[in-house]
């Protein structure tokens, strides 16, 4: 993609596997989407752009990246299965950078924000949501306890552990996300809290991006189009 006047590069990672490419935004936390190159992974980044913005505000950061015209790709990993299965599974080595305080702050508040996205979108759904090409997908009520289960598997490699969400548990839910935030919230060195852990980079970007896809999801599925499959 080429630059206008004035464009500021985004920094990015791409995950490419065998038939999807992920691009990753390095500095703005959950921002992720995936194409069938990395020309279109890039293109589908920032056609994104005014979704992820939402999450930006809702943070209450000033201003967000905008629609970005050029790209600064920082690494290329090779994704055993990630890319292809449909999730950002590779850590770029740029991940297990010391944290600041400033850097703490950001990618606690993007993901909360995420979470708060997701919350939204989940609340005013229909609880039935309109079926893919092949009739599958998650409805509402499944999705979220799809997206907690999942928190409760990330937070663990966070070296947070509380027990998994019962349906409509609101009480567990807020303390999973609290004790995900404390850790993320911390300064520190960037290397994993447990063995076989996260870095908090990567756990950062992978709850914030799990939980806005599937609230794009709902967005998108809650839709009153026709059905693909007919």
């Amino acid at each position: 993609m080429t630059a206008g006047a004035g464009a500021v590069p985004l920094r990015i990672y791409l995950e490419e596997g065998k038939r999807w490419v992920f691009a990753c935004a390095l500095d703005w936390t959950g921002w992720c989407r995936r194409g069938r190159s990395a020309e279109l992974a890039m293109e589908t980044l920032a056609a994104y752009a005014p979704r992820y913005a939402v999450a930006v505000r809702r943070a209450g950061l000033p201003a967000g990246p905008g629609a970005p015209e050029e790209f600064t790709v920082t690494e290329r990993l090779t994704s055993r299965y990630g890319a292809d299965f449909g999730a950002p599974m590779e850590i770029p080595a740029s991940d297990y950078a010391p944290v600041d305080e400033a850097t703490a702050g950001l990618m606690t508040a993007l993901v909360r924000a995420s979470w708060e996205v997701f919350d939204q979108v989940a609340a005013g759904a229909p609880e039935e949501l309109r079926k893919g090409p092949r009739g599958g997908g998650r409805d509402r009520d499944k999705m979220a306890a799809h997206v907690h289960g999942a928190d409760h598997a990330y937070a663990r490699k966070l070296g947070v552990r509380h027990r998994q969400p019962a349906a409509g548990d609101a009480a567990a839910v807020a303390a999973l996300r609290a004790g995900i935030c404390e850790v993320l919230a911390r300064p520190g060195d960037g290397q994993p809290q447990v063995a076989g852990g996260w870095p908090p980079r990567y756990a950062a970007r992978r709850i914030a991006w799990h939980a806005l896809d599937h609230a794009w999801e709902i967005e998108d599925r809650s839709q009153d189009l026709p059905d693909p499959a007919g």
